[in-house]
């Protein structure tokens, strides 16, 4: 199946908080496309996109302040 006229999914991980490194390295061993994401025009194309972390409070504000 494509996406974004590639065989793998695109998939960002949101790379303002947590071990997001981490997560961009396991997916690259999976051999799943992956886009770090700092500005929402990283957003375009994306199949998914990861938010690592677990403090809810702190993403709701990066999503409130950043659209």
């Amino acid at each position: 199946m494509l996406h974004n006229g590639q065989e793998r999914p695109l998939i960002g991980v949101l790379a303002l908080q947590g071990d997001f490194e981490a997560h961009l390295k396991a997916l690259s061993k999976l051999g799943v496309a992956t886009r770090a994401v700092k500005l929402p025009e990283h957003l375009t194309d994306l199949d998914g996109i990861i938010i690592p972390g677990g403090e809810s409070t702190t993403i709701g504000k990066l999503m409130v302040d950043y659209g």
